[in-house]
């Protein structure tokens, strides 16, 4: 197996090599040539340890013992045989993505991801360090802390929007222990961040460099893939219940603004995964809607601060992987990520269009359905869920009511309701005392008589390390002279 760019200007390179580069040398995310079918092993064992394993392996061959490196890598960072559990709700099923060490569905990859890397560069015999930089809209900038925090031969650098995520969120990122992390904010939105970011990597590009960059962010194919075990786990578990038959399809409901967590469970029905329609839930920046009503992705709006803030995001990096496995054609691909560099636009030809409608169906949800909607599932199902979550509780059922489609449908609850305390007591008809995120932590136990992650209610004791704040041109600099301080470590 070998891994190409999605725009088709630099050679294939090998699977472990494809963890380590991140992104493409062209700009373009790395695929595999062709995706593996799904393992045995993905529907037939329950173990989620188990399960895991097999699809790393298939799409990473050449990284030797993934059995073991999965085990390590999860040990004791989810409860037992609960890493992501299906529950039910009224009438959908509940895919719950939150249980693990920062209460975001993020946790499942970037709990593997370093494992992983640290396994590939010892297959390519990597000796330099890698250096990770990440942006974040929210949660993925906890999850990639906790994941590289020490991790020998590694560095990460995570950049957070400046006053983009919720109180809870910047505390989980700020506090951050580990004497190989740096945490900046960013002053302005995650799309800022994120293209700075890439930015940094193509100014790096042939560049003799003391570390290797790479990313923990999914446009990483390792950090993509592990998602993909999830999917398969809530289909066995429709199995189980005798809520479907083996082979009945499946609609997945996915809260989704940069594309990957959806991504993932589309590999996981190209692979051979029963699954019906993908749920593309957006909120008020709602560019996919847009697209996949239209065939036109047009970024060329502002940005609008929302309670679900994750899903804060204009331009979607991994809906370029969406676009290569439709269009099977890297410059096609390479023309419309141009056209949305240079021109904020692009159209999606007729043909793929109508392959995009057989798989995707997509609406958005403002901050006043979401709320309505954490209400309502909280007092017709006694279900707590966050705006995030909140926006596929609404897609699921707007998807029902305007098709009339009944197909067994799962609704991934990506983050817990307890970073997000404000607008769950609003929705809840409570009036959030003050403006501290703590104090509105507790109000919601007490409101719910539900407890709060012990991995959300330290943070209030813990100092803040990560204070600092830089413009989106001040980053590259910054990367630069982080570099060469790198280069002068004995």
């Amino acid at each position: 197996m070998r891994y190409l760019s999605t725009r088709g200007r630099c050679a294939p390179v090998e699977p472990a090599r494809a963890v380590i580069l991140g992104l493409a040398p062209d700009g373009g995310l790395l695929l595999p040539e062709k995706l593996p079918a799904l393992p045995p092993e993905a529907l037939l064992r329950k173990d989620d340890i188990a399960r895991t394993a097999g699809i790393l392996s298939a799409f990473f061959p050449d990284i030797p013992n993934l059995a073991g490196l999965t085990a390590r890598a999860y040990a004791g960072k989810f409860p037992a045989g609960a890493m992501t559990p299906t529950v039910e709700a009224g009438e959908f099923e509940v895919l719950e993505l939150f249980r693990g060490p920062t209460s975001a569905f993020k946790d499942v990859a970037l709990s593997a991801l370093p494992h992983l890397l640290a396994a590939a560069k010892k297959v390519c015999g990597e000796k330099k360090p890698t250096y990770i930089l990440t942006a974040t809209s929210g949660d993925t900038g906890k999850a990639a802390l906790e994941g590289f925090r020490d991790v020998p031969g590694t560095r990460i650098c995570v950049f957070y929007p400046q006053g983009g995520v919720s109180q809870i969120q910047r505390a989980q990122m700020v506090t951050q222990p580990g004497e190989n992390v740096t945490v900046r904010a960013v002053e302005g939105n995650f799309d800022d961040a994120q293209s700075a970011v890439k930015a940094v990597f193509r100014a790096c590009r042939g560049r003799a460099l003391p570390a290797e960059l790479s990313s923990a962010n999914s446009i990483n194919i390792g950090r993509l893939v592990p998602q993909i075990t999830y999917y398969c786990r809530a289909y066995r578990d429709l199995v189980d219940r005798g809520r479907i038959k083996m082979g009945e399809k499946v609609h997945f409901a996915v809260p989704t603004g940069n594309f990957g967590d959806i991504l993932a469970g589309f590999l996981a029905k190209k692979m051979g995964l029963p699954v019906g329609k993908l749920l593309c839930a957006s909120n008020a920046n709602h560019v996919l809607t847009d697209f996949l009503r239209t065939g036109v992705y047009d970024r060329r709006r502002p940005l609008q601060k929302t309670l679900s803030p994750s899903m804060d995001i204009l331009v979607s990096s991994n809906l370029e992987r969406l676009l290569y496995l439709l269009l099977e054609d890297p410059e096609i691909v390479r023309g419309m990520m141009e056209q949305l560099e240079e021109q904020g636009v692009y159209t999606l030809p007729e043909a793929a269009r109508r392959m995009l409608e057989a798989h995707f169906w997509g609406t958005w949800c403002g901050d006043g359905d979401a709320l309505a909607e954490i209400g309502r599932v909280w007092r017709e199902w006694g279900y707590l869920c966050d705006p995030h979550t909140a926006a596929g509780f609404y897609a699921a059922e707007q998807y029902r009511r305007q098709t009339g489609d009944q197909t067994e449908t799962v609704v991934l609850a990506t983050a817990s309701p307890f970073k997000f305390p404000a607008a769950v007591l609003t929705a809840l008809g409570e009036k959030p005392e003050e403006a501290d995120g703590f104090r509105q932590l507790r109000a919601l136990e007490a409101r719910t008589g539900l407890p709060a992650p012990e991995n959300l209610t330290i943070l209030e004791t813990l100092p803040e390390r990560h204070t600092g704040s830089l413009r989106r041109e001040e980053i590259l600099p910054f990367v630069l002279d982080q570099l060469e301080k790198e280069r002068n470590l004995p």
